[in-house]
């Protein structure tokens, strides 16, 4: 057991885990951030994608000793009810979800995508999101909603809201 520092959403937890135990679990059952879903357990679904440091990784295979020192964002730190990321209000807007079970893994992967490259093409939401795994096949929504949200952070960012 290790004393690890994680600061997640931009707050500090310190647990006492194995360095070697997946950042899933610490998200999950240590600090109680139930969003983050165990898909595969083998990173190959992405419904465990958080960002560390701005970047979307697998939580399910990252070691939490890994992520000391790093900013974790979850699906809980990208937006509230009363204020929904774009990304959030077009899957809404859009119904994405079907089962959703995989959905914040997509948003957590979609959110990654629209700040590297704000006006995606198809192919690049399709290169982007093609880690995530949706067993419902909601693939054609999730590129209308990136589409949506691409164009709704524009509007945004040129009204200075």
């Amino acid at each position: 057991m290790a004393s690890v520092t994680l600061n997640i959403n931009n707050q500090k937890h310190t647990i006492d885990a194995d360095a070697q135990m997946p950042l899933l679990w610490a998200i999950r059952d240590f600090v109680g951030l139930k969003g983050t879903k165990f898909g595969c357990g083998i990173a190959q679904c992405g419904a465990c994608t958080v960002h560390l440091d701005g970047s979307p990784i697998r939580s399910c295979s990252f070691p939490v000793s890994a992520a000391t020192g790093k900013k974790i964002t979850t699906i809980e730190g990208i937006g509230t009810e009363q204020k929904l990321h774009p990304v959030q209000k077009a899957w809404i807007d859009e119904q994405v979800p079907q089962c959703g079970y995989c959905q914040s893994g997509q948003i957590m992967s979609a959110v990654a995508l629209l700040k590297n490259k704000p006006n995606p093409t198809d192919t690049d939401i399709d290169q982007a999101m093609s880690g995530n795994i949706c067993r419902c096949g909601t693939y054609d929504r999730v590129r209308k909603a990136i589409h949506r949200a691409a164009k709704t952070s524009k509007e945004i960012a040129e009204s200075g809201k």
